[in-house]
């Protein structure tokens, strides 16, 4: 039986002086967020096993990920963090590859001052063909169209192993850019090593109102983009938790989702996961 995976969550010890991205408005963040309180969320949604996401730009978070999925088996994989810039990023690579379940590696693009810089970024590159020498998975960070532009021409340049871009690349749901998103978008699909995050969205709402028709527009324009074999769901808890909690996420994509054949859900819900990041189907309960 396949598994059912929750592939984008984040576990955290709060400090402001770790987590500066916290800022006003986000107070359901700023406290220690762990498996304890999300494991029988898990179980309430069905999902088996759940993939952990660098929160902090630090290879400190790397230890702490790794850890807790020593502690917790139902945390499949771990995607880390290492300076993909700097000189030794190859024998900082070759040593997490050798940790069991460190799957792959975020930089937080969004956060960049010039998106299309840091992609183009000579010493970046190295860094990229590094990761995917060691076959380790690249989640690719970004935010709304015009950070999205770039992704294709970068994502053509290291095709040597799974790329997923996360949460859809942050489209604005219910804002501006919805067109130009949706051409950036079919641009990185055509790309067949490049998967697509069903994650993150709720929180790219821009009315006050979670518009479950649009959120369902948006992952339509997904579904047709990259179709059912390269999108992973994900929840993003716990920040999700700034507009719905754990069980409205996956109730959002689990109505959307109605419309797709048992294999094509069981894709979506587990397979694809599994297929990139190297989760094996033993992970305990």
């Amino acid at each position: 039986m396949s598994l059912r995976i929750d592939a984008h969550q984040h576990f955290w010890r709060y400090s402001a002086q770790d987590y500066p991205w916290m800022g006003a408005g986000m107070d359901a963040l700023r406290r220690d967020r762990l498996p304890d309180e999300v494991l029988p969320l898990l179980d309430a949604a069905g999902l088996d096993a759940c993939i952990a996401v660098q929160a902090r730009a630090s290879e400190a978070e790397n230890v702490f990920l790794l850890e807790l999925a020593q502690q917790y088996p139902r945390i499949a994989a771990v995607v880390g963090w290492v300076d993909l810039f700097a000189a030794d990023a190859g024998e900082r690579l070759a040593y997490w590859r050798s940790q069991p379940r460190f799957a792959g590696v975020r930089h937080l693009l969004q956060d960049d001052a010039d998106v299309a810089a840091t992609l183009a970024d000579a010493r970046f590159a190295r860094g990229l063909h590094a990761l995917q020498e060691r076959a380790l998975v690249y989640d690719i960070l970004v935010r709304g169209p015009a950070q999205l532009a770039p992704v294709a021409a970068f994502c053509a340049r290291h095709d040597r192993h799974w790329l997923v871009l996360d949460h859809l690349g942050k489209p604005a749901i219910g804002g501006d850019g919805e067109d130009p998103w949706r051409r950036h978008l079919r641009e990185v699909a055509a790309l067949p090593h490049v998967l697509c995050k069903v994650s993150g969205l709720v929180t790219e709402v821009a009315g006050a109102r979670l518009d479950a028709d649009a959120i369902h527009r948006h992952l339509d324009a997904a579904l047709d983009a990259f179709g059912a074999d390269r999108l992973l769901f994900g929840s993003d808890w716990p920040v999700c938790l700034l507009r719905a909690d754990h069980a409205a996420v996956t109730a959002l994509v689990r109505d959307w989702a109605a419309r797709l054949s048992a294999d094509e859900q069981a894709r979506l819900w587990g397979d694809n996961a599994a297929r990139c990041y190297g989760v094996l189907s033993g992970v305990e309960n």
